[in-house]
C-alpha cells in the first residue's frame, strides 16, 4: 500500500510541476528568467522516479496487471469456469 502512495504523491507533484511550468511560461514571457527551464528539470525527475518506482514495484510483485483482458488472468478464470 505504501508503493501505490508514493506512486501516487510522485504523480501528483508532477502534476504541480507541470502547472508551475505552463504559468512560468506566461508570466516570464520577455524575460531572462529560467524558472520554466528550473520546472521543466524537475518534471525530469519526477517522471524518471515515477517510472523507477512503477518498475521495481513490478518487479517486487507489489505491483501486478489487473486489466479483464490479461491472458494470465483470462485463462485462470477459464479454467476454474470449466473445472466447475
Amino acid at each position: 500500500m505504501l508503493l501505490k502512495s508514493i506512486i501516487v504523491i510522485l504523480l501528483i507533484s508532477l502534476l504541480i510541476s507541470l502547472g508551475s511550468g505552463l504559468v512560468f511560461l506566461f508570466k516570464d514571457i520577455g524575460t531572462t528568467k529560467k524558472r520554466t527551464l528550473h520546472s521543466l528539470g524537475a518534471r525530469i525527475i519526477l517522471a524518471s522516479l515515477l517510472m523507477g518506482t512503477i518498475v521495481y514495484g513490478f518487479f517486487s510483485g507489489q505491483l501486478g496487471v489487473g486489466a479483464p483482458w490479461d491472458e494470465k488472468k483470462l485463462s485462470s478464470t477459464i479454467e476454474s469456469s470449466v473445472s466447475d
